[in-house]
């Protein structure tokens, strides 16, 4: 006789998705969570005169359906991130201005940029979003990096620094640190690369009012304390043929079956007996986060839409490269979101507080003027130092994981099932592939409990 139906390990938006998602079938279920809050890599913060900022996930794209159908669901309301103005990119000391699509750059790079984006996405179409590892070529996609193949397709030198701070802004590594099959199933999951960067249109379109962590909060709310266990790390799964037993920093709980909903790499860190298949345990240790610092910075106006300015800035020349408005829906402050992302994070990482503060008001000065250099307020968090996360925006497959463990990534094993934004074939590390994910999973488990 086991306590319940179903263990659920994580309280993200993919555990507590499916945690509801099988109490609305009938199952019992309870959810274990490390951290003495839930909504995983979504995380709330307040500014000093009371105004909430995203510490983590926050963006939401129209056509991430799913996420926004739960945010309607659960009586949430989004707004739009302001995009309105002119962006600027800056690289070798010199700043431009621009209104159009060439992000900055000299006509030669916005059309050598142009060029390569064509011929990842015409790649990206001939990749399987279920099964990427049986594409066809997928081993020679799958050994070498992105990177490679950016150098060996051109030698504009302004054309690669534009990649080199776009992609650490997507994934918060480098393109030498992926496949280039990775990056072509991640662009594809998503819809391809002018909706992962675009604000109107694109991933960055919408933002929840109050903050996205609140979805999570919501749905455990519903669920009750009964369900829901916070400073619960789990130590052990021990899996067969009648069950499975979590023992857990508080207890131990038996059920039918467990949906492991956390990040690859961290699910490779429990202790399971008896232990995991070789190429599912390969497989995590393989899938590193990424490596990012998020910062908020705010000001008593949004002083740069004065001047004509969206927020939106890259800077090729600084360890800050992407920033965009983060200012509340009443334009009340002027809030500016940056990152330290891949390369530039680790190094920030070993920096002071104060000497990452220094370091981003003067970026945020060369961008938008001398009136960035007196911020109101800061706030930042470095997920590479989350006990419970080790990074962010998520996972990320480096040169021949796909090919030769991608099919172990949410292959359940035994009673075990897994979910997670990682696991998605839609919207793959974002909030959206973790909803996904957690239907996914569940829709599998309560087969399995019918059968």
């Amino acid at each position: 006789m086991t306590d319940v139906d179903v263990v659920v390990i994580g309280a993200g938006l993919a555990g507590l998705t499916a945690a509801r998602t099988l109490r609305a079938a009938g199952r019992s279920v309870r959810v274990l969570e490390a951290r003495d809050r839930v909504a995983g890599r979504n995380h709330g913060g307040t500014l000093s005169n009371g105004v909430p900022v995203e510490l983590g996930g926050q963006w939401i794209g129209r056509t991430q359906t799913e996420v926004l159908e739960l945010v309607e669901q659960l009586g949430l309301e989004t707004f739009a991130t302001y995009d309105d103005g002119e962006a600027v990119t800056l690289y070798n000391g010199t700043l431009t201005r621009y209104g159009d699509a060439t992000f900055g750059l000299s006509d030669a790079a916005a059309l050598e940029v142009g060029r390569l984006q064509a011929e990842l996405e015409a790649l990206a179409e001939t990749v399987s979003l279920s099964s990427p590892w049986t594409t066809e070529h997928a081993a020679e996609l799958d050994r070498r990096t992105l990177d490679e193949w950016l150098r060996t397709n051109t030698g504009n030198a302004e054309a690669l620094a534009f990649w080199g701070a776009v992609v650490p802004g997507l994934f918060s590594a480098e393109t030498a640190e992926m496949s280039l099959l990775h990056f072509l199933f991640y662009i594809k999951s998503a819809g391809m690369i002018d909706i992962l960067v675009a604000v109107t249109g694109g991933a960055q379109e919408l933002r929840v009012v109050g903050g996205t962590h609140q979805i999570a909060e919501r749905l455990a709310a519903e669920l009750g304390d009964e369900v829901v266990t916070l400073d619960a790390p789990v130590r052990s799964i021990t899996y067969g043929d009648d069950g499975v037993r979590v023992d857990y920093s508080g207890g131990t709980i038996s059920a039918e079956y467990a949906i492991v909903a956390i990040p690859p790499t961290l699910a490779g860190r429990l202790h399971y007996q008896p232990a995991l298949p070789a190429t599912r345990d390969g497989l995590t240790q393989q899938i590193p986060m990424g490596s990012v610092i998020k910062i908020q910075v705010a000001y008593p106006t949004p002083f740069w839409r004065d001047s004509g300015l969206s927020g939106f800035a890259f800077s090729l020349d600084d360890p800050i490269s992407v920033t965009l408005d983060n200012s509340p829906p009443d334009g009340s402050c002027g809030v500016i979101v940056g990152f330290f992302e891949g390369a530039h994070a680790r190094i920030a990482g070993q920096w002071s507080a104060d000497e990452r503060r220094t370091a981003v008001v003067a970026t945020l000065t060369k961008l938008f003027g001398t009136q960035a250099a007196d911020p109101v307020d800061y706030l930042e968090l470095n997920w590479m130092e989350e006990e419970y996360t080790r990074g962010c925006y998520g996972g990320r497959l480096g040169a021949g994981v796909w090919t030769q463990y991608g099919a172990a990534l949410s292959e359940p094993v035994g009673r075990i099932h897994w979910a997670g934004a990682e696991t998605s074939d839609v919207w793959n590390g974002y909030m959206d592939g973790a909803v996904r994910s957690g239907y996914r999973a569940a829709a599998e488990v309560d087969l399995r409990l019918n059968s």
